[in-house]
């Protein structure tokens, strides 16, 4: 495992971010990472549609920024990926590596914020990132960084939560436990930063009526968002059991968030770009 020693951003912003990440890393053991249902998982369908658009891995050159507990990272491996994950926390990097150990895969590990991201020019033929973008301090330098790491014509895959929904601002709100102080959800303003470095930028939005999922965890539930992430739980969701209703409300989303004036309530974003050729 590699480690970049960096300067911190001038207001901790890195320290905080380090030590809030080790102290999830050093909570969860490598065989509760749930690598298979965090992309086939019915209340996974970021990740299910962004499969869709990568197409096949095996022999692929995959950087997965932030990689967090190592979900993507081993997924993306067990697909006969060559995988290198980046995270600025230590231990969240280990926690990849041995995930991906017990797998029986073979993850590289990096521990950097992504805005200090140092790989060689044009790497990597795929760079991917879950709920990254909203955590880093420098969003053009990062993607600056995203585009050099990129072999030309390489692809990119990103996907984040939004800043508009009044459901999930409420949720913001009450989960300052389990969350960093420094987070900024996206805005739409973040694609004019694409287009700067990318071509063929597109977006899709996901979870908006499916949203009740959520409010089933408050009310019905009785799990306060301090006790559980609920972002985390909705992966271990049994189909079988909430498929009947669940599934519908995805159809529904399908129609609603494909509406200009409606997409701003999502949750999340899927992003997607291309380094010009």
């Amino acid at each position: 495992m590699t480690v970049v020693m960096v300067r911190d951003d001038g207001r901790g912003v890195f320290e905080r971010e380090r030590r809030f990440h080790d102290g999830w890393a050093a909570g969860t053991a490598a065989p509760d990472v749930p690598v298979h249902s965090a992309f086939e998982a019915l209340t996974a369908p970021e990740n299910r549609f962004i499969l869709g658009l990568v197409g096949g891995l095996r022999g692929r050159r995959v950087l997965d920024l932030g990689s967090g507990l190592g979900e993507a990272a081993v997924y993306f491996a067990l697909q006969g990926a060559r995988v290198t994950a980046t995270d600025i926390s230590p231990e969240m990097c280990a926690l990849c590596v041995e995930a991906g150990r017990r797998h029986g895969v073979e993850i590289k590990a990096i521990t950097t914020p992504v805005e200090h991201l140092d790989v060689p020019e044009g790497s990597f033929d795929v760079v991917y990132g879950a709920n990254l973008l909203h955590h880093v301090t420098d969003l053009d330098a990062t993607l600056a960084a995203v585009r050099r790491a990129l072999r030309p014509g390489g692809r990119c895959y990103f996907w984040d939560p939004l800043a508009y929904n009044p459901v999930i601002n409420v949720y913001r709100s009450m989960a300052t436990r389990v969350r960093t102080t420094d987070e900024h959800p996206l805005t739409f303003g973040v694609l004019d930063l694409f287009r700067r470095h990318f071509t063929g930028v597109r977006h899709r939005e996901f979870w908006l009526a499916t949203l009740l999922l959520f409010v089933k965890y408050y009310v019905v539930d009785r799990v306060h968002p301090n006790a559980e992430r609920y972002w985390k739980r909705i992966v271990d969701e049994d189909p079988r059991r909430i498929g009947w209703w669940f599934a519908p409300l995805q159809r529904l989303d399908g129609v609603l968030l494909r509406l200009p004036l409606v997409r701003r309530l999502a949750w999340n974003t899927v992003i997607w770009a291309e380094r010009p050729a």
